[in-house]
């Protein structure tokens, strides 16, 4: 059930006080992910290729994509899938895993390092915006919210 989907229950149905807390969390969070994506596409990337490049970054050096995987809560299968489009983009490239000839690296090139730079300007500036929009108390709040969830 979605949060709009609430102004549809029948009165007999009424969520409680609880659970209409959960699903403005919830619509809060889709509605900070929709503005996280519009600032990164402002630089050409979406939420999972910024976060693929971001720790490669974060890394210094080439990494697994079984390791990337774990970095970004991502299954293997997929991240295969992510580096690929990567690649095409010309932001990462594949390198033999010095260590293990079976295993393969993926490596960010230059021109993913400046992807990833301008990326992370948008989203500073996402913060500011979102930061200055906060008081004490609402920034206490979300703490102990992200306490709660986590």
């Amino acid at each position: 059930m979605y949060y709009s989907d609430m102004n549809d229950m029948a009165a007999d149905q009424a969520p409680s006080d609880n659970s209409t807390a959960l699903f403005s969390v919830l619509h809060a969070a889709h509605a900070l992910e929709d503005k996280l994506e519009a600032a990164l596409g402002r630089a050409g990337l979406s939420t999972a290729k910024f976060s693929v490049l971001t720790e490669l970054v974060k890394a210094r050096k080439p990494l697994a994509l079984g390791e990337l995987a774990s970095r970004v809560s991502c299954v293997r299968s997929n991240m295969t899938q992510l580096v690929d489009r990567l690649e095409a983009d010309g932001f990462v490239r594949r390198v033999q895993c010095p260590t293990d000839r079976r295993s393969v690296n993926a490596e960010i090139t230059e021109s993913g390092r400046v992807r990833q730079a301008d990326a992370a300007v948008e989203v500073a500036k996402l913060n500011a915006e979102f930061a200055a929009q906060l008081g004490d108390e609402d920034r206490r709040a979300i703490e102990s919210l992200a306490r709660a969830i986590g």
